[in-house]
């Protein structure tokens, strides 16, 4: 067999991780045209195209009739970020809706070279302070935090302690890029006094802290049931290549089936909402035809890697194997493998490789505070290990996660965590796996939050397979 050479390789820039189903189609028949089998996800909700031969007269016409923009091999400009992906399929603030996140997004009419960040913190699959511009929904109606976070990746995100208004998002990004960009050396001040003299913005004083949510890092692949008789769908490949022709055919029959967004998570993944109950037996055929998994275990899901890094991809299917044999839980907890200072964390536990030269590949391992994937801050919990002594510090970190948990608390300035005083109560579906948390409850089963599982109704079914309450088991850890 013949391996196609990648001559290009194409980043495409979906604002808020966001796409239409014809717009993805198009996108990618562009790139089977140009030589492409599979298609990439990047860790800021953007795709990428490897390409083995280069048209930009194809490229330009398609993208300019999708009011997208792209970039050829350079990844100079960023791709606004957003948690539109978790709405209505995780918690959310009641006044941030799918159209208030829209019309933020059309706002961004210019290429940004600093990473924005677009997010609700009552969700835990988007992180919030992974960009340098860093927009976070407050509790009053349409004001926003805003942190900024530059010179590096571990370095604690500043507060301005004003809230900004929606409307006025855009231009606030707009000022810090232009300010950045001509004074790199400039100070968070400088930057603050600028914006209060010079752009026009409606803001309010900030009166409360942030409230970082301390829920489990949730399962987001597998059809799941949203409010009503709709459902969502989450699809993940291990090996981040998708395959062409198998998304084609899913954009088809999201078109077929009125199926209007594709929201692309941070994961290397993504998520189709709003799936008709009727149509469910067709996605399930489609998947099976297409031979895909859509069980993987969490504990091969949590993880967050550089794109298109062989190295620590392969490095994360060892640690998966091993992991794998050993009687630990992994769940609530995500993984970093960082091979170099271009990946921007959001994870519990990060694995780091040590560049300088030696003969044997050695690793350091870090932990967020309370094992927190907002937390800022990383403390070293071993360093220079060779590969094989990962897995068995990896265990040890996790036990250390279930027996701390609840128990630590951590208040900087403005920012606190939310301190879990309730024991967890955790049931498990034995048919497919689908958890019940006591302290959520089911709100569209009418089982209210803090409902202990042994207090709801006896016929009570699980929201993802239908399956009766008996096939529950409770998960201890």
């Amino acid at each position: 067999m013949r391996i196609k050479k990648v001559k290009e390789l194409i980043r495409v820039f979906v604002k808020g991780g966001i796409i239409s189903p014809g717009d993805f189609l198009r996108i990618l028949l562009v790139a089977e045209k140009l030589g492409a089998e599979h298609i990439h996800f990047g860790s800021r909700q953007d795709i990428l195209l490897p390409i083995t031969e280069r048209d930009k007269d194809i490229l330009d016409k398609t993208f300019e009739s999708i009011g997208m923009e792209y970039e050829v091999n350079t990844f100079h400009y960023q791709n606004i970020s957003s948690s539109y992906v978790a709405q209505h399929i995780l918690p959310s603030k009641q006044w941030l809706a799918s159209h208030v996140y829209q019309n933020i997004l059309d706002g961004f009419n210019y290429r940004a070279t600093l990473r924005v960040n677009i997010v609700d913190p009552s969700q835990s699959l988007v992180p919030l302070f992974t960009g340098q511009v860093n927009f976070i929904a407050s509790n009053q109606e349409n004001y926003w935090y805003v942190y900024l976070r530059f010179r590096s990746i571990q370095e604690s995100p500043w507060q301005m302690p004003l809230f900004v208004y929606s409307e006025d998002l855009v231009d606030v990004a707009k000022a810090v890029e232009q300010l950045y960009s001509e004074h790199s050396s400039i100070s968070f001040k400088q930057i603050f006094d600028y914006l209060t003299s010079e752009v026009q913005m409606n803001t309010q004083p900030v009166t409360e802290d942030l409230i970082l949510p301390e829920t489990p890092f949730p399962y987001y692949e597998g059809i799941n049931r949203m409010d009503g008789d709709k459902y969502w769908l989450g699809l993940y490949w291990r090996n981040n290549e998708y395959s062409i022709s198998t998304l084609k055919g899913m954009m088809e029959r999201c078109i077929n089936t009125d199926v209007g967004k594709v929201s692309l998570t941070p994961w290397k993944s993504f998520i189709i909402k709003g799936i008709s109950e009727k149509n469910l037996t067709g996605w399930e055929k489609l998947m099976g035809r297409s031979g895909m998994n859509m069980r993987h275990s969490a504990l091969e899901l949590n993880w967050h890697l550089p794109a298109l890094d062989q190295e620590a991809l392969e490095l994360k299917m060892y640690l998966v194997r091993e992991l794998d044999q050993q009687d630990v839980s992994t769940y609530g907890l995500t993984f970093t493998i960082k091979t170099s200072d271009d990946i921007t964390l959001f994870t519990s536990i990060v694995i780091e490789k040590n560049n300088e030269d030696a003969d044997l590949d050695t690793y350091n391992l870090l932990y967020s505070k309370d094992f927190n994937a907002n937390a800022t801050e990383y403390s070293v919990y071993a360093s220079d290990v060779p590969k094989t002594v990962i897995t068995s510090l990896i265990v040890e970190l996790c036990l250390l996660y279930f027996d701390n948990m609840n128990e630590s608390t951590h208040t900087s300035p403005r920012v606190k965590l939310i301190q879990d005083s309730v024991s967890k109560e955790l049931y498990q579906c034995g048919r497919c796996k689908t958890v019940y948390d006591s302290e959520y409850g089911d709100a569209a089963a009418a089982v209210p939050a803090g409902t202990s599982f042994q207090d709801i109704p006896a016929d009570y079914q699980c929201p993802t397979c239908g399956s009766s309450k008996e096939v529950y088991a409770e998960i201890s850890f």
